[in-house]
Order: C-alpha cells, then sequence, then structure tokens
C-alpha cells in the first residue's frame, strides 16, 4: 500500500513541474527528458508594495569563489512556509546587489541589478566578477524597501599563487528532523576560507509539527512539511525549512561554501535512474528532475550548473593558487545499481564486475586527467561515500557497505592507480554520508596493513542526523580491530577542519554532545596530521 501511494505521488509530480513543460518519452529504454521552465521575457515585475514583509527570510549565501568572482545567493521569501513563498506565481522582483571590501559598504567593490523569477521560485544568483584575489568580501541584497543580512565571503588566491595556507570545513547529512544545527552554531565562528558540504544537505522524510526530535514547544510546522518530498513544490518548502534555521543561516553567511549532494537531496541511496524500491526509471526521474531543479535554485551554484531536466553537472574543480586541486564528485548521479540488492553484504563477481562504475565513464576519465595536468602540493577530492575499505566483522571474509566504494572496487581501483599514475604525492579524501568520524589511511591493497599508503581519507560525521550519538559507538571495537587502517572512529555529531600548507594536512575533529537539546558545547576529539611526502595519519 505505501509503494503504491508513492507511485501515485510521482505520477502526480509529472502534472505539477509546470504549465510550460511536457515529457517525451524515448528510446529503448523510455528515458524521460524534461523542458526546463525558462523565464518569460515578458513576465510582470512585481510591485515592491508586494513586499509588504521582509522577502530576506531564508538569509544570503555565497559559493564556488575563484580568484575573480564568487556566486552570491538569496531567496525571496515573505512567507516560506507557503508554496510560492508568498509572492505572485507569475512575474519579477528586481533585486540590486552589492559586494565590498568593508563590512560598512564604505568601499564597494561591485553592485547591480539581478531579476527574481518565479520560474525559479525568487532565487537569485549573482556571479559577481571583477574581484580581486585571495580577499574577503562583502555582500547583501535589496528588494523594495528591505534590506538582506550582511554575508561574509572570500575569493581564492590567483592563478599560481605561492599560498601560504587554506584552511576549510567539512560538513554533511544535516536532518532537520533528527536535531538542532548547533553545530554550524560553532563552525560560523571559526577562521575558514570556504566550507565543503558533502551531501544530504536535506532529508526527503516527513517534518511532524514539532520538528521531530527537536519537540518545538515554541511553534508548530505547517501540516506541508508532514509527507516526503515529491514534487517540486515540495521540494521547495522543505529547503525553505532547513533555510529557515538560523545556525545553518549563521554558516552560510560566514564563507563560502561548495556544495555537492549525496541521495537524501532526492530519496534514499538512489542509483543514476534507479529509485530506492528499484521503481520505473521514467517515473523516477520525473521526481529527479524535480529534486535537481529545487537544489540548484537553492544553493550558491553559477548558471553552468543549472539542471536540464533530469540531468545536472555537478562535478568541477578548484584551485587555491598553487597549493590545492580540489575536484568535487558527483557520486549518485552516474552510479551503477548497488550489489545484491544495497546494504551490507558480503562482496562477491557482481560487487567485483570491472564494468561497475561510481563515477560514471565521464567523470572518471575528468578526474584522472586532472590529476595527469595537476601542480598542486595537495590533491583533494571532496566526495560522498566512505572511500577506504570498511569491513564490519574481524573474519578473514566480512560484509561490506555495497553503496560505499567498497561496492565498487574497480571503480575505486582506477581512481587509485590514477593517483600513482600521475605521481601525486599528497592525496586527501573528504567524505560524509555515514554519520560518524573516522580518520583513515589509504592503502593500495587494504587487505595488507603493510601495503604502500598513497594517502589519507578525512570523514567527517553528521550535523545532526542520527540524533545526539555516542562517542564509541557499540561496533567500535570490532571496527578498530577488524580495519587496521582505521585511526580514529567517533559516533557524534559536528563537523572537520582541515588546514593544507606545504608541510602537512591537518584535520580537527570536532563533536557536540547533543542536537536534541540546544547550546551544546564544542570539544575537538581528536586532531591528526599527515606529513607533505609521506603520507599516513599521526595524532597530534
Amino acid at each position: 500500500m505505501a509503494h503504491d501511494s508513492h507511485q501515485r505521488a510521482i505520477r502526480a509530480a509529472a502534472a505539477r513541474l509546470g504549465r510550460r513543460r511536457f515529457l517525451t518519452v524515448t528510446g529503448a529504454a523510455a528515458a524521460l527528458a524534461f523542458t526546463t521552465n525558462l523565464p518569460s521575457a515578458h513576465a510582470a515585475q512585481v510591485s515592491p508594495r508586494a513586499l509588504a514583509d521582509n522577502p530576506f527570510t531564508l538569509g544570503v549565501a555565497s559559493g564556488d569563489p575563484l580568484p575573480d568572482a564568487v556566486v552570491l545567493w538569496t531567496r525571496l521569501a515573505p512567507r516560506p512556509y507557503e508554496p510560492g513563498n508568498g509572492l505572485p506565481e507569475e512575474g519579477t522582483v528586481k533585486v540590486e546587489w552589492e559586494i565590498a571590501r568593508d563590512e560598512k559598504f564604505q568601499r564597494v567593490a561591485r553592485r547591480g541589478t539581478s531579476t527574481a523569477h518565479a520560474e525559479f521560485n525568487y532565487t537569485v544568483h549573482v556571479d559577481a566578477k571583477g574581484l580581486e584575489p585571495g580577499r574577503v568580501y562583502w555582500y547583501r541584497f535589496k528588494a523594495g524597501n528591505w534590506t538582506s543580512p550582511v554575508g561574509r565571503t572570500r575569493t581564492t588566491p590567483a592563478q599560481g599563487a605561492k599560498v601560504q595556507e587554506v584552511r576549510f570545513g567539512l560538513v554533511s547529512c544535516q536532518a532537520y528532523h533528527d536535531g538542532y544545527f548547533t553545530a554550524y552554531r560553532h563552525l560560523a565562528q571559526e577562521d575558514l576560507d570556504a566550507v565543503f558540504h558533502v551531501g544530504d544537505y536535506q532529508y526527503e522524510y516527513a517534518v511532524n509539527a514539532a520538528g521531530g526530535a527537536r519537540g518545538y514547544t515554541d511553534r508548530t510546522l505547517p501540516a506541508v512539511f508532514n509527507k516526503e518530498t515529491m514534487t517540486l513544490g515540495d521540494y521547495r518548502l522543505r529547503y525553505a525549512l532547513y533555510k529557515s534555521d538560523e545556525d545553518l543561516q549563521a554558516a552560510h553567511a560566514a564563507f563560502p561554501w561548495y556544495v555537492t549532494w549525496d541521495d537524501h537531496e532526492t530519496e534514499n541511496n538512489y542509483a543514476g535512474d534507479i529509485d530506492e524500491n528499484g521503481g520505473p526509471s521514467d517515473e523516477f526521474l520525473i521526481r529527479r528532475a524535480a529534486a535537481y531543479r529545487a537544489y540548484w535554485e537553492n544553493m550558491p551554484l553559477r548558471m553552468p550548473q543549472q539542471p536540464s531536466g533530469a540531468d545536472m553537472r555537478l562535478y568541477r574543480r578548484f584551485h587555491y593558487g598553487k597549493l590545492a586541486q580540489f575536484d568535487i564528485l558527483d557520486t549518485r548521479q552516474y552510479r551503477s545499481n548497488q550489489a545484491y540488492g544495497d546494504g551490507w553484504q558480503y562482496p562477491g563477481p557482481e560487487s567485483e564486475d570491472p564494468s561497475r562504475t561510481l563515477t560514471g565513464a565521464t567523470q572518471e576519465r575528468w578526474l584522472l586527467d586532472g590529476f595527469q595536468r595537476s601542480t598542486a602540493t595537495w590533491n583533494v577530492l571532496p566526495q560522498q561515500v566512505t572511500f577506504s575499505q570498511r569491513k564490519n566483522t574481524t573474519a578473514a571474509r566480512s560484509k561490506l557497505s555495497m553503496d560505499s566504494w567498497d561496492g565498487y572496487p574497480a571503480s575505486r581501483e582506477r581512481i587509485l592507480a590514477g593517483v600513482e599514475k600521475a605521481g601525486l604525492d599528497n592525496f586527501v579524501v573528504l567524505t560524509g554520508d555515514v554519520h560518524v568520524h573516522y580518520a583513515f589511511d589509504i592503502k593500495k591493497d587494504f587487505d595488507d596493513a603493510g601495503s604502500r599508503t598513497l594517502g589519507v581519507e578525512f570523514v567527517g560525521t553528521s550535523v545532526s542526523s542520527g540524533k545526539d550519538g555516542a562517542d564509541k559507538p557499540d561496533n567500535w571495537a570490532t571496527y578498530m580491530a577488524a580495519n587496521p587502517h582505521m585511526k580514529f572512529y567517533n559516533g557524534r555529531r559536528g563537523y572537520v577542519t582541515v588546514s593544507l600548507d606545504e608541510e602537512r594536512a591537518r584535520a580537527d575533529y570536532k563533536t557536540v554532545p547533543a542536537v536534541t537539546t540546544q547550546g551544546a558545547p564544542l570539544t575537538t576529539a581528536a586532531s591528526f596530521v599527515s606529513e607533505a611526502g609521506n603520507p599516513g595519519l599521526k595524532q597530534v
């Protein structure tokens, strides 16, 4: 019965994608493609008088910084918990923006006017260009008589510049219904150049009137959130709920973010065009198109990332002078289906089939070519699921997670072969997904503890997903014994700060004792370094 209602909701999504969209079914695989509902050139401008209430309820954000540019984002939502944000179904709003060299905006570097379109849910994406490399800026928006909160951002160093250090945050997995985003309040106080969000920015699951584990007594959330997200309208509303959180707003306003998705931005453990339950691909692609569009609308991403129907290129590359190259991956959109029905399974011919891929052939080639061309001291791979081998028993033959790289070992072997071929001495993988902190040495052969260490992996715990957690989960001793390359394991909520310089990479694992109550303090649970040219983690 639940599956039937699930399918009915997805079919209904097709009718709600928009008046100007149509579906075409082509090819033997009956793959669905979608037209993009582009803004009308003749849309009426909404009168400033229509903005009687503050439209900047969801804060501001910046992202994907370059040496001379950064994306500035906001969303006009005077009534964020209503479909359409409390604005007309059709129309445009003129939004002024400015970016300055000082917090008081006495030295404005660039300013302009953008248009918030109803078709894009009144979101604004400004690619602010003509900026100076390696410096801090402040930015804000104006619409009608309203001025947004001020955001702080930073451009990257000039191409080829010698950079002393880069510091960034690693975050993921923020289930609203599992607790407060306390980690973000602490993150906003850090001294960072940027933040990497590696997936599960929002969850598709229902959020009840009390906000789930938050247990609200001072407010009642509308019933529109108490259902699984299926339609474009559902996903847009869910982002509004998440972005109304003041702690998340503070972290966005403090630093530029680089974002990539995992599964829950669409649906748990989907693989390519295959949904969690293995339903019809054409129906799932309707839902995926809605999810991808809402994701782009609500993230500080450039126009090249704007989806075309159910497809969106999210993998991309950034540099911090000569010091670091960041290759941000998408391990959901192009992956082969999970082997053996997903979950924790014994590896075998199905999972070890060399044709299986986690990245897709095009993205893999892009990544390996980037390794070959890299001249950076550090090559960093922000991505979603656990890269290193992770056995769940000490037996010689142990089950592995089919949703992680363990379920796609040939794909992982090709990446590591590319690292070796390119002669990368300093390879770092950044990961989320699993709601725990891990620190791994990446081995050439994970079954041989004495094999060469090719790099290190920093796995960051969730912001809130999984509720409060524990410093040592029940399986802590087993995992540490079964995986000698695992140097750290902690099950609390929090984030990681990572710093890179010419001599070492350092990761500080930050935790909070609770997310089901507000105001928890921050602790550094452990710190590790890996020396440049000598990969391998040492606790400090």
